[in-house]
C-alpha cells in the first residue's frame, strides 16, 4: 500500500479517484446518519403535547376510518387490536374496520372478540370471501389483482366512512395520542385554533420489539397478559427477533428519520399510513391524473388500482408524492409516535426471509436505492472511509495517517467500534419509549425499558452479538435478495416480482389470479356474466 508512485500513473489516479469517491460517500453518509440521529433524540426523549384534533368542536373533528388488515395470529395481536379502540379521539369520529382473507383464518375469532370487548364503536370484522366484488353472484376473483392485502382490505376501503383512511397493520400497537397526532400533522391542527399547511401523506415510524416469548398455539388466546414473560432459544438459529429488532431501532430508524427529514424522496413502510380518500381516489384516475397513462383506466380506482402490485405502500406514497395537490405539503412523518410492532419466536430464516423480500419488492421501486445500500452498512462504510484515508496524499501530509494495511485495518475497526457504540447508544434511546403515552392499559411491550413493567433492556454482550450477526448477514442477505432472485412469499403466498414491479401468483390454487386483471365497470364488476365465485 505504501509504494512509491508518481501522481500522473494511470493506475494512481485510479487509487486516488476511487478514495475521493469512498471519503466524499462517507462525509455524506455521516451527514444523514446525523440528521437522522438527531430527529430521533430531539423527538423521542419526552411527551409530546396532548394533540389538538380530538379537543375541537365536534363537528370539526375529521372522522377517520381506521383499517386493519390481519393474516394470522402474531404476537400480542389482540392487544395491537385492542389499541385501536383505546385510541384518545371521540368515538363518533372512528369508523374501525378489522380484515381478514377467511373465517378459517386463526385470527378471525380474535378480531370478533376485539369487536365484542369494545360495544359502541361503529367497528366490523369484514371477510374477504365474503367480498361482494370478490365473490357471490355478481363478483369474480379476477376483479382485482393478486395482492393479498389489497384485497384484504378493499372492501373496507371503498365503504369507508368520512376522507381520511388510516391502514395500520394488525401486527403494530398504537399509541393512544396516535391518531390525534396523525390527524394533526395531515390537516395541518395546531394549539389554540391556529393552522399550518397539511400534508397529502402522514405515516409513523415502525419500531420492532422482541419479547423472546415463544410464539406457541397458545399466542391465540385472547388475552395474553404474560407478553413479557422471558424464555430461553433453543440454538443461535432462534434468534432472528432480536436481529429484527436492532435494524429497525438502528439502520432503519436512522435512514428513515433522516430521509423524511430532508424530504427529497418518498420514504415510507407500511405499518401506519394515513391519506385522504378523496386523494387517492382522484390521484389513480388518469383522465383527472396527466402523470398516469390513458392504459392505467383499466386498473380501478383508490387502494384497487394497486392491487396487481406487491409494493403497494411505496406505490400509494409515490404516487401521492409525484402528483400535484395544490395547497399541501408532501409527506410528514409524525415523529414521536412509533408504530410498535412485537415479535415472539422468530427464527434467523424467518427474518433473512423477511429482509430477502422487502429488498427483492424495493429492487424494482428504488432500483437506485437499493443497489447501494450495501454501503450505507458499517462494515462497508468503513473500507470506504479507511481505505481513503490511507490512499489520499493530503491525509498522509496534514493528517500523519500511514499509507499502511495496518492503518487502514486500524482506522476500519476504530470507525466499526464508535458506529456500534452510537447504535448503542440510539437503540436504547429508542426502546426507553419516552414518548409513547401510556396508561393501564398499556402492554408489556410497549412500556418501553424505562418504567416499571416494561421489557428490560438487554445486557450489552446480548445486543453486542445481534448487532455483530445483523451487520455480517446484511451483504450475504442483499446479494441473495437482489442478485439471485425475483420470487417473494407474503402472507402465506407465493409471488414472482416482475422489473414493472407487478406481481404474479405462483400457488397452485392461485392460478386463476396470473391472468391480466379484468376491467371495472362503473357498477363495479366486469361485463362479463356472474356466477357465485366463477374463476373462468
Amino acid at each position: 500500500m505504501n509504494t512509491p508512485a508518481h501522481h500522473d500513473d494511470p493506475m494512481t489516479m485510479i487509487r486516488h479517484g476511487t478514495a475521493m469517491v469512498g471519503i466524499v460517500w462517507s462525509c455524506i453518509l455521516f451527514s444523514i446518519q446525523g440528521i437522522g440521529i438527531y430527529k430521533i433524540v430531539r423527538n423521542h426523549s419526552a411527551p409530546h403535547a396532548p394533540p389538538v384534533s380530538p379537543k375541537l368542536e365536534r363537528d370539526q373533528v375529521p372522522h377517520i376510518t381506521v383499517i386493519r388488515p390481519a393474516k394470522g395470529v402474531e404476537t400480542g395481536l389482540y392487544e395491537c387490536i385492542a389499541s385501536t379502540f383505546r385510541l384518545a379521539y371521540p368515538k363518533s369520529k372512528l369508523t374501525i374496520r378489522l380484515c381478514v382473507d377467511s373465517t378459517e383464518d386463526p385470527a378471525y375469532p380474535i378480531l370478533l372478540q376485539a369487536v365484542a370487548d369494545f360495544p359502541g364503536f361503529d367497528a366490523e370484522v369484514l371477510v374477504e370471501e365474503q367480498d361482494p366484488i370478490l365473490h357471490g353472484d355478481d363478483g369474480h376473483v379476477n376483479n382485482l389483482g393478486p395482492n393479498p392485502k389489497i384485497r384484504n382490505i378493499s372492501r373496507a376501503y371503498r365503504e369507508a366512512k368520512g376522507d381520511i383512511i388510516w391502514i395500520a397493520d394488525c401486527n403494530v400497537w398504537l399509541g393512544t395520542g396516535s391518531a390525534g397526532r396523525m390527524v394533526d400533522k395531515l390537516c395541518g391542527f395546531l394549539p389554540n385554533g391556529a393552522q399550518t399547511t397539511p400534508y397529502k401523506f402522514v405515516h409513523q415510524l415502525p419500531l420492532v420489539i422482541d419479547i423472546e416469548k415463544p410464539q406457541a398455539a397458545e399466542e391465540q388466546v385472547l388475552l395474553s397478559s404474560d407478553t413479557g414473560a422471558p424464555y430461553t432459544a433453543k440454538s443461535i438459529l432462534s434468534y432472528g427477533g432480536r436481529l429484527e429488532e436492532m435494524f429497525m431501532a438502528t439502520t432503519h430508524a436512522k435512514f428513515y428519520s433522516a430521509i423524511n427529514t430532508v424530504g427529497i424522496a418518498p420514504c415510507i413502510v407500511g405499518k401506519s399510513n394515513m391519506f385522504r380518500k378523496s386523494h387517492l381516489d382522484r390521484l389513480t384516475d388518469p383522465a383527472q391524473n396527466p402523470i398516469l397513462s390513458p392504459a392505467d383506466a383499466s386498473r380501478g380506482r383508490g387502494i384497487d388500482f394497486f392491487s396487481s402490485y406487491i409494493c403497494e405502500d411505496h406505490l400509494i406514497g409515490d404516487l401521492i408524492w409525484r402528483s400535484n395537490i395544490p395547497g399541501h405539503k408532501n409527506h410528514g412523518l409524525v415523529f414521536g409516535e412509533v408504530a410498535i410492532q412485537p415479535v415472539s419466536g422468530m427464527t434467523v430464516g424467518a427474518y433473512i426471509a423477511r429482509r430477502v423480500r422487502w429488498l427483492r419488492v424495493r429492487k424494482w421501486t428504488v432500483l437506485a436505492a437499493t443497489l447501494v445500500e450495501p454501503n450505507v452498512e458499517s462494515f462497508i462504510c468503513g473500507l470506504h472511509l479507511s481505505y481513503a484515508l490511507t490512499t489520499l496524499p493530503w491525509a498522509n501530509r496534514i493528517l500523519g495517517i500511514p499509507q499502511t494495511w495496518t492503518a487502514m485495518g486500524t482506522i476500519w475497526l476504530s470507525m466499526v467500534t464508535v458506529w456500534m457504540l452510537v447504535d448503542r447508544w440510539l437503540s436504547g434511546k429508542l426502546h426507553r419509549l419516552q414518548s409513547v403515552d401510556v396508561d393501564e392499559n398499556t402492554p408489556t411491550f410497549a412500556l418501553g425499558t424505562c418504567r416499571h413493567g416494561g421489557i428490560k433492556r438487554k445486557p450489552f454482550m446480548t445486543w453486542l452479538w445481534a448487532w455483530l450477526g445483523r451487520e455480517f448477514l446484511a451483504l450475504p442477505i442483499w446479494t441473495w435478495a437482489v442478485l439471485l432472485g425475483t420470487t417473494v412469499t407474503w402472507r402465506g403466498k407465493h409471488f414472482r416480482v416482475r422489473k414493472d414491479m407487478s406481481a404474479v401468483a405462483l400457488d397452485a390454487d392461485e392460478g386463476v389470479r396470473k391472468r391480466p386483471v379484468t376491467p371495472l365497470t362503473s357498477s363495479g364488476t366486469t361485463s362479463r356474466s356472474r356466477s357465485k365465485d366463477r374463476v373462468d
